[in-house]
């Protein structure tokens, strides 16, 4: 699969999640505040919520829910309850263009 344009860099707002849907994946998709941008599996591991719902701090962004952040660069729960870590995407920015393939995750 090729990486599928998601958004214009345009449209994200520093620091607040979106939620896209490419392929029948949810992603968080993220621009932080030094201006890169990640993208993370949308559904936190404790509970069927959107992450895309919760609060970006730093480099992570946090389940409105039930309070575990998720490392933006790992995937990696920091606190309890998740145990377990979302997937991390690749992302490609070509000019306004973000684009994602969501069968690259990153190897952390």
């Amino acid at each position: 699969m090729t990486a599928t344009r998601v958004c214009a860099l345009s449209e994200l707002v520093q620091d607040e999640a979106r939620r896209v849907e490419v392929e029948g994946v949810a992603i968080s998709v993220v621009l932080d505040s030094a201006g890169e941008v990640h993208a993370i599996g949308d559904t936190c591991t404790h509970g069927d919520v959107s992450l895309a719902e919760g609060f970006v701090d730093g480099d992570t962004l946090e389940c409105w829910a039930h309070g575990s952040a998720f490392s933006l660069r790992t995937g990696r729960p920091l606190n309890l309850p998740a145990y377990e870590p979302v997937p991390v995407f690749e992302v490609t920015v070509d000019g306004d263009d973000v684009l994602i393939d969501p069968t690259l995750t990153k190897e952390v």
